[in-house]
Formats: C-alpha cells, structure tokens, sequence
C-alpha cells in the first residue's frame, strides 16, 4: 500500500532520531503480524508515544493507525498530517463512531493502535485500562499486541518542559499476541493484558542502561524505583481532581 503522508514522516523521524541520538532498543517486532489486523495496545507516558510505539510495528513492514483524541485534529500542522496518516479521532463524549472507525479498519487488515489508559500516566506505572482494546480485538477476530514504551517521558510528558538534549535511551518492547476469542470475558481479557504489560514495564525499567543524573532528575522514575514521580495512588488522585476541574470549567462555560 502507498502511503504518501506515513512514509516520508516515518523517514524524517528516523532523521530527527539520529540527530538527537536517540539509543532506541527495539525488541520483539516479530510479534507484529505482517499482514491482516491487530490491535496495539501500548503504555501512555509521553506525548510522542505514538510515534515510538509504531516504531515497534515498522521492521514488520507496517504502518499502525492509532487512535487519538480529536483535539490534535484541529492543530493546523498536526491536523493534517493526523488526516493523511489514516490516524483515527476519538470524541470522548461520542465514542461509537470511533470505534466503529477502528473497527473497520481492523477488519480491512489494517494495525490499530490504542492506549488503554486513555491518558498519560503521571506515575509512569500501568493505570487502570479501558475495555476498548480487547473489545475491538474480539469484535474484529484479531490479535491483540500488548507493546510497553520506556524513556518517551523523558523527552516531553505532562507537566514537564520539553528535553530534546542528545543521547537520551528508549525503549520499545513488543509482547506475544493475545488471542481474544468470540465470547470472551473482556474483563479478564483486560486483566492479563495488565498483568502482562507491567511485567514488561518492570523488565524494561530494569534493563534500562541510563539513570537520573541526581536528585532532581529522578522525576521520570517511579517511586517504585527510587524516583520521585508520583505513586500510582497519587497520580490517580491527581488525574481525578484535573478532571472535576474540566467538568468544572465547561459548566461555567456554558
């Protein structure tokens, strides 16, 4: 399939990656299908984990459509680059069409990409998961790919400044499918995909070859670990409070 917008923005990104040294440690691409639909399900710790996570899918040959917010959509640079790459926009208040979308594509043979924790993770942990991933690999009879990024954060996240200074480590970590049968118990589905991507997380942050410079950069490692980021107790509470917050500025808005 030609892809006019996808394979020169996976060309300049490569460029970009060399420029700022990026140490990508990609494992695991044999795992992703090199033709018919699957659903990619990934962590959520940076604002560029979609870009990382289809690096994971591209030594397969394929191009992953995710599934993002439809905010970006009306960014005018990103907006249309979102349209040519066949991304998918998702409207929180109208999720059926999206799913539909997704769907569709999946059952076309195309690689869906999704995060089932829906919004970034302060802790840098596995939050809780939506069903959206699993229910879109059983209603599309396709495998389900869980994939764990690591280091993303440390370029640019929520509530953090911009890193692009050289020589940072990534890690991208494809898992063995998840076969999610017609029928299946989603919840149980979505449990072990869970317990799978924490495993896989746990295994990267300890592989992982770089560590805070000091004190003050311990941020981007969880408190599980010895850094400072918030637990994933904390970080739920923030994320709750930013929420009544939203709910609270639209009210008055409107």
């Amino acid at each position: 399939m030609v892809e006019p917008v996808y394979a020169p923005v996976v060309g300049a990104a490569k460029v970009l990656f060399k420029v700022l040294d990026l140490r990508l440690d990609v494992r695991g691409s044999q795992y992703v299908p090199r033709k018919g639909g699957a659903v990619l399900a990934s962590n959520h710790i940076g604002y560029l984990d979609f870009v990382f996570a289809g690096l994971g899918a591209n030594p397969a040959g394929r191009y992953v459509r995710f599934m993002a917010k439809d905010s970006i959509w009306k960014n005018p640079v990103a907006g249309p680059l979102m349209r040519g790459m066949k991304h998918i926009p998702v409207d929180r208040a109208a999720g059926a069409e999206s799913f539909r979308v997704a769907l569709e594509a999946l059952k076309d043979g195309e690689v869906v990409g999704i995060f089932p924790e829906a919004t970034i993770s302060r802790s840098f942990e596995i939050k809780d998961f939506k069903s959206g991933a699993a229910r879109l690999a059983m209603d599309a009879g396709v495998p389900l790919i869980p994939t764990v990024l690591w280091g993303t954060q440390r370029i640019m996240t929520k509530g953090r400044d911009k890193d692009f200074s050289r020589g940072k480590a990534l890690s991208i970590t494809v898992g063995e499918p998840i076969e999610v049968p017609q029928g299946s118990d989603l919840d149980a589905v979505g449990d072990q995909l869970h317990e799978v991507m924490r495993g896989m997380l746990d295994d990267a942050i300890a592989r992982y070859p770089q560590q805070p410079s000091g004190p003050d950069d311990s941020w981007w490692l969880p408190a599980r670990f010895g850094g400072t980021a918030p637990t994933l107790q904390e970080a739920t509470r923030m994320d709750r409070l930013e929420a009544l917050e939203r709910a609270r500025k639209k009210q008055d808005q409107g």
